[in-house]
């Protein structure tokens, strides 16, 4: 059995501004930094043998402080980029609403059937997710890995563990720096989705982020 431990990158300014980042590189805010300061110090398990992140900062960045409490090195994986949002990067979901009004109904009621303009699906993105993540699995059998990335990505690894389909992909909430744990064996076994309580332990006003980009509806 390898132990996955799926972690979303802290708070970015864009997240705060309701912007579609895809891989446009946008680094953490303050408050994103301290989020990912408290998941390491607060850490959900005692031991890790190698740490994976996207390779866009916000990731890395996230993924740096968990690697550097257990003295590991983090590994840049591009299979574990957020999808590419084409055309909609850096637009919010009103600005793409007065353009791509049936693209973005099929964001929020089918994501199964969405096609970004000049960009990815959610059928290729977890196509390349999960081949990278299996690889990684079979490398490190018997022992606990973690991986740094992003919403849309995670959401489709869990719906893959989960054997979910991607249409229902928004039934899965992911806040910054949530942590999500999956033992993959013969079958996976989803342990935890969400788990945000690290930001809360030294401090039960400093909540997670209530704004996810893919639960904006207007």
């Amino acid at each position: 059995m390898t132990k996955v431990v799926l972690i979303r990158h802290g708070e970015t300014e864009w997240n705060l501004l309701g912007k579609y980042q895809g891989q446009t590189d946008i680094a953490l805010t303050d408050k994103g930094r301290e989020q990912a300061k408290l998941l390491a110090k607060h850490f959900p398990v005692k031991e890790l043998h190698a740490v994976y992140s996207s390779d866009l900062s916000r990731a890395m960045e996230t993924a740096g402080f968990v690697a550097e409490k257990f003295s590991l090195k983090v590994r840049p994986e591009p299979s574990f980029r957020e999808m590419n949002f084409g055309e909609w990067e850096g637009l919010t979901h009103k600005e793409i609403a007065t353009r791509w009004e049936e693209g973005l109904n099929n964001f929020i009621t089918r994501p199964d059937i969405l096609k970004v303009p000049n960009g990815e699906n959610f059928q290729v993105l977890q196509k390349r997710a999960v081949k990278r993540l299996y690889e990684l699995v079979e490398k490190h059998d018997g022992e606990t890995v973690a991986i740094t990335a992003h919403g849309g990505v995670l959401r489709t690894i869990l719906a893959a563990a989960l054997e979910m389909p991607l249409k229902n992909l928004w039934r899965l909430r992911l806040f910054n720096t949530a942590v999500s744990i999956v033992n993959y064996a013969e079958t996976p076994v989803v342990e935890c989705i969400n788990d945000t309580k690290h930001l809360m332990l030294d401090n039960p006003t400093f909540t997670p982020n209530s704004v996810d980009i893919f639960q904006v509806r207007q």
